[in-house]
C-alpha cells in the first residue's frame, strides 16, 4: 500500500527592521518552525510536494501535444497552451508551458534554497542524515533546473535564498547553468541512499540520480547538425553501466496503474499521489475530456504483431486527421504491437472489459488509455479522485539510453541488441532482425523510444536533442492545425513579465527581442 506523504506549507518571511508579532496560531511559521529534526524532515517532504504541480506530474502527457504523437484540442494554459505552440505562436507574452515552466521552476527552486539554508544552520541532526537531506534537496533543484536549461538555455542561477537586495538577477550562460545543475546531481549521486524505489518511498536515490544524470548528458550529446559527440556518449554510457538493482516489470502497464506501481521493479523515481489527500484530475482529463488526442501517424508507428511495419490506418471520409472508427475499433488494436492497445483507445475507453463514451469531441477518433485507473468507477468525472503516481524515471528508459549510447559509439553490438530486445520481449514483440547497420539500429532505437515512452514527457525533448524537431514537426500532416517549428523554437523566450520587473538585469533571449 502506498505510504501517504503529508506535507506542510511553510511560511517564510524576509527579515524586517520592525519587530512585529505576526506568527499565526493555527499553523507553523518561521518563528516557531525549524526547531526540531521532525521540522526539518517535514520541510524536506514539503519540497517534494512541489513536484505535484501539473506540468511536472499529471500534465506530463500534454508535453506530447507539442510533438508528432498527439494533438491538444484545448487552447488553455492549464494544458500547456500546446495548440498555439505547435503552430509556432511562441513569444515573450505566451502562457502555458512557456511561462509556467519558468515561473514554477524558479518558485520551487526558491523553496529548496530556503530549506538548504535552514538545514545548513541546523545543529540537531546527525551529520550523515544532514548530508542525505542536502543531497535530496539538491537533486530536486537539479530536476527543476533541467527544465529551465532545456526550455530557455540561459537563466539566472539561484543558489541562495533571495532577499530584497538580491531578488533581481541576470541570466547566466547556458554552459554555466548546465554545470550548476550537474554539480547538484553529482553531489546527490555521492550522498543519496543506495536504495530501490520501493525502499525509498518516493524519494530520490543514487541510481535514480544516475539515470537522470545520463538523461541530461544525452541531451547535450549531439551537435547542432545532429551528429553525436563521442565524449558525451562515453560519459553517458559509463553512468548508465553503473546502474543496478532494477528490472522490467512483468507487464508494460504495471508502471502506470496505481495498484501495481508500488511493487513495480522498474520504477526508479515518481511523483506520488494518494487519495483522498493528494489527487489529480488525470482520469477525467484523458478519458472523458480527451485533453490528449493521439495522431494517426503515431498509431501507425506501431508495428504489426509479427514485427513488420505498421500499415496505414483508415481515415474518415473527407478528413486528413480523423480515424474511421467504423472500420477501425478497439478490437482492431489487437493486430498491432500490444503496447498500442495499452496506450490508446478508439472512440470509447475500456475499463475492465466495459466501454465508456468519452464526453468531449474526438478530433482524431482516439484517446489516451495508458494512465487510466482500472480500480476506479467510470465514467470518470469531477468526483473521480485519481491517485496514480507519475513516473519520472523507469528502467526501460535506462535500457533505451544505453542502447543509444552504445550504438552511437560502437554500432549495433550485442549490448545494443540485448537492451532493445529485452524491452520488445516484455512487450510481446519479436526481437530485432540481425545484421542491422548503425543507421538502421539508430532508427530502431528512436522508434522504440517513441513507442515505449509515449506520453511520458520525453518525445519533445528527444526531438530537440537529436536536432530533428524542425524536420519532424513541420512534416506533420495529420493534425487539425498546421505545425510550424523554427530554429529559434529550440529555446523559449523568458516570460515578459519577468523581464519587466527585473529592473533591467534580466535580458530576453536573442531570437525573441
Amino acid at each position: 500500500m502506498k505510504k501517504l506523504i503529508y506535507f506542510i506549507i511553510i511560511v517564510i518571511g524576509f527579515s524586517s527592521c520592525v519587530d512585529l508579532d505576526l506568527n499565526p496560531n493555527d499553523r507553523p511559521s518561521s518563528g516557531t518552525f525549524w526547531k526540531t529534526p521532525e521540522d526539518i524532515n517535514l520541510a524536506l517532504t514539503a519540497t517534494y510536494g512541489s513536484m505535484r504541480r501539473n506540468m511536472w506530474s499529471f500534465s506530463t502527457p500534454c508535453w506530447d501535444n507539442l510533438t508528432d504523437n498527439s494533438y491538444g484540442q484545448h487552447a488553455e494554459g492549464q494544458y500547456g497552451l500546446t495548440t498555439n505552440m505547435v503552430q509556432g505562436n511562441i513569444d515573450p507574452s505566451s502562457g502555458g508551458f512557456v511561462s509556467e515552466v519558468y515561473l514554477g521552476a524558479l518558485a520551487d527552486i526558491a523553496r529548496i534554497n530556503i530549506f538548504l539554508s535552514k538545514l545548513k544552520d541546523f545543529s540537531g541532526l546527525d551529520s550523515t542524515v544532514k548530508t542525505q537531506y542536502e543531497a535530496e534537496a539538491r537533486m530536486l533543484r537539479a530536476y527543476y533546473y533541467s527544465y529551465l536549461y532545456r526550455g530557455y538555455g540561459e537563466v539566472p542561477i539561484v543558489s541562495e535564498p533571495l532577499t530584497l537586495e538580491t531578488q533581481y538577477q541576470e541570466k547566466k550562460p547556458q554552459a554555466e547553468v548546465y554545470k550548476f545543475m550537474m554539480d547538484d546531481i553529482d553531489f546527490a549521486i555521492a550522498n543519496l541512499k543506495d536504495a530501490t524505489y520501493s525502499g525509498a518511498k518516493g524519494r530520490w536515490t543514487r541510481n535514480a540520480a544516475k539515470a537522470y544524470k545520463a538523461r541530461m548528458i544525452l541531451y547535450t550529446a549531439y551537435d547542432d547538425a545532429g551528429n553525436m559527440i563521442s565524449s558525451k556518449m562515453s560519459e553517458a554510457k559509463t553512468v548508465l553501466s553503473e546502474i543496478t538493482g532494477y528490472s522490467l516489470a512483468p507487464d508494460f502497464s504495471d508502471n502506470f496503474i496505481d495498484v501495481k506501481q508500488e511493487t513495480s521493479p522498474e520504477i526508479m523515481m515518481s511523483i506520488k499521489f494518494l487519495a483522498p489527500n493528494t489527487t489529480t484530475s488525470a482520469d477525467m482529463w484523458y478519458a472523458d475530456w480527451l485533453v490528449v488526442s493521439p495522431l494517426l501517424n503515431f498509431m501507425e508507428e506501431f508495428e504489426m504483431k509479427d514485427g513488420t511495419p505498421g500499415t496505414a490506418l483508415p481515415k474518415k471520409a473527407g478528413s486528413k486527421f480523423t480515424l474511421d472508427t467504423e472500420t477501425f475499433t478497439n478490437a482492431s488494436l489487437a493486430n498491432r504491437d500490444p503496447r498500442l492497445a495499452k496506450t490508446v483507445f478508439i472512440e470509447k475507453y475500456v475499463i475492465n472489459g466495459t466501454e465508456y463514451t468519452a464526453g468531449n469531441a474526438k478530433p482524431t477518433g482516439a484517446g489516451l488509455a495508458k494512465f487510466l485507473s482500472s480500480n476506479l468507477t467510470p465514467p470518470y468525472g469531477y468526483s473521480t479522485l485519481s491517485q496514480q503516481d507519475w513516473v519520472i524515471m523507469r528502467y526501460a528508459d535506462v535500457l533505451l539510453m544505453l542502447a543509444e549510447a552504445e550504438n552511437e559509439l560502437n554500432g549495433p553490438t550485442l549490448l545494443a541488441y540485448n537492451s532493445i530486445n529485452t524491452i520488445r520481449t516484455r512487450a510481446g514483440m519479436p526481437p530485432l532482425p540481425v545484421g542491422l547497420s548503425k543507421d538502421d539500429m539508430r532508427k530502431r532505437i528512436r522508434h522504440e523510444r517513441r513507442i515505449e515512452l509515449a506520453f511520458e514527457g520525453q518525445r519533445y525533448f528527444d526531438l530537440k536533442r537529436w536536432k530533428t524537431a524542425k524536420t519532424v514537426l513541420n512534416a506533420v500532416q495529420d493534425a487539425p492545425v498546421v505545425y510550424k517549428f523554427e530554429d529559434k523554437n529550440y529555446l523559449w523566450p523568458i516570460p515578459q513579465s519577468e523581464i519587466d520587473k527585473n529592473q533591467g538585469k534580466l535580458s530576453q533571449n536573442t531570437d525573441y527581442k
